[in-house]
């Protein structure tokens, strides 16, 4: 085979191959959802914008005061909270007491089914008295 049919027939191949291929119309399909592009996209649309947004809410709550408190003020608020209940927990029993805590006095007294909760402020000396008749009286 010489050098000029193997050309003519490489050429050949090629039109040929051309002529067969078929063209088609590009179509756009849209990544977001709000112009029509799939709605799974939606999230990662979503998270990739909050990503990149750097500004801040001025009224938003900061939670970076909630975990200011060191071990030893939640021991001792968690445990504020529960001798109160305690004081507080069965109607039928009547339990007295008082609770000192740095900013309250607390003084419970049940006598007979009046119960009545007195809450002194130390700082200012304010006092609030909350009183409940029939509060584990006798049946």
């Amino acid at each position: 085979m010489n050098y000029k049919s193997l050309l003519f027939s490489g050429l050949a191949a090629s039109a040929l191959a051309i002529g067969t291929a078929s063209a088609t119309e590009l179509v756009y399909t849209p990544v977001n959802p709000s112009f029509g592009g799939n709605p799974i996209n939606g999230s990662w649309l979503l998270g990739n914008a909050q990503a990149q947004n750097k500004t801040k809410d001025p009224d938003a709550f900061d939670r970076s005061s909630l975990t200011g408190q060191s071990a030893l003020e939640r021991f001792t608020s968690q445990l504020e909270s529960r001798l109160l209940s305690n004081l507080l927990n069965d109607p039928n029993n009547a339990n007295t007491g008082t609770l000192t805590t740095d900013d309250f006095t607390v003084n419970v007294i049940n006598d007979a089914g009046n119960l009545t909760v007195e809450i002194t402020d130390r700082l200012t000396g304010e006092i609030s008295e909350i009183s409940v008749s029939g509060y584990g009286a006798p049946n």
